[in-house]
């Protein structure tokens, strides 16, 4: 179990890093960009709705892995 929760969390910090990356460099129309995209979004609206940008920053890919490997690591303590 603990393997599981490691790799569902390590797989999101590093969908969450590619789409920050990605939105840099690659049209929103590209069809990676558009598949983590529909991954990573739905986990960052939320977030973007209680945290608003900061000067043209957005700090939500930032809180969202801080709270993803919070909560891995809880889970994992937790079994």
């Amino acid at each position: 179990m603990e393997v599981l929760i490691f790799l569902l969390v390590r797989t999101i910090t590093y969908l969450v890093i590619a789409h920050v990356i990605l939105s840099y460099f690659m049209s929103p129309y590209h069809p990676i960009r558009e598949t983590i995209d529909r991954i990573v979004e739905p986990l960052l609206s939320p977030i973007r709705q209680i945290i608003p940008s900061a000067g043209g920053l957005d700090f939500s890919p930032l809180v969202l892995i801080l709270f993803v490997q919070f909560f891995g690591n809880f889970l994992i303590g937790f079994f």
